[in-house]
């Protein structure tokens, strides 16, 4: 072959390469901005319940340090991500930044208050209710504006048992607000709606998930520990209005999300 013949081959495979690597570079950075800003959500989320049990158990430390662990993983996420790809991501992501702060102090306030006073009046908290859930709002907007703007989308699978996590920690928010006597219902991101609603939809999500025929063994076995977990509280979380057992559902939800994360995981790495 010619040296001229090589020099055209290799121009060509060089500007066939060129456009493959330039889309493919974003790709793993965005799958992990997206991987942060759930496990972000998921502490902020989390943050909310953890201050509603701190106040119906009367200031225990126990769910201050939970708080202050909830709020040090939010800041851990959110401090790697990587820059935006786009400038729509970019603008969402700073006013998420202002967000949060907004919201670190004004948990932190009421966490200061409770432990001095002993109490604090419901305004505050709602207020703080208020706050978190346009943080989860705008959170779950650039969720997609990340994707939108790196051209990626989350598989599908992992995907869906990311937003089983979520609601699994949302109901559990919402069960701690009862709990406390707050007079408010909380579901991060969404429009509040019954908690008997919100339970049959994780149930008939979870069996969905648990029936996927691309599940590995190792995946269905996980699914099944998920659904031993949620049976336990499942009637609990139905019948709120009866004997609540706030520690139990904190305790079990906690171990629940984890389950799921680590499925997630495994869906993310097989990219299913």
């Amino acid at each position: 072959m010619s040296s001229r013949l090589l020099a055209i081959v290799f121009s060509t495979l060089l500007a066939a390469l060129v456009p493959l690597s330039a889309n493919a570079a974003p790709a793993p950075q965005a799958a992990e901005n997206l991987l942060k800003l759930h496990q972000m959500r998921l502490a902020a989320q989390k943050s909310l319940g953890d201050f509603y049990m701190f106040n119906s158990m009367e200031a225990d430390q126990r769910y201050a340090r939970m708080i202050h662990d909830d709020l040090e993983q939010a800041n851990a996420q959110l401090s790697a991500l990587h820059p935006m790809p786009g400038q729509t991501s970019t603008a969402m992501h700073e006013q998420i930044l202002q967000l949060w702060q907004d919201y670190q102090v004004q948990l932190n306030k009421l966490t200061d208050a409770i432990t001095q006073q002993g109490y604090s009046d419901l305004q505050p908290v709602a207020d703080l209710a208020v706050a978190n859930q346009k943080l989860m709002g705008l959170s779950a907007q650039l969720y997609s504006a990340i994707q939108q703007d790196a051209h990626f989308s989350v598989p599908p699978l992992t995907q869906r048992s990311r937003e089983q996590s979520l609601l699994m920690q949302g109901i559990a928010v919402d069960y701690a607000s009862r709990s406390a006597s707050v007079g408010a219902t909380f579901i991060g991101g969404t429009d509040a709606r019954p908690i008997e609603e919100l339970v049959s939809q994780f149930a008939g999500q979870m069996q969905a998930l648990l029936k996927e025929p691309q599940n590995t063994a190792p995946i269905k076995q996980s699914w099944n520990e998920v659904s031993t977990k949620w049976r336990y509280i499942e009637n609990s979380l139905i019948n709120y209005n009866e004997k609540t057992v706030p520690f139990l559902v904190n305790k079990y939800s906690t171990s629940i999300i984890q389950n799921i994360e680590l499925i997630a995981s495994q869906y993310a790495a097989a990219n299913l």
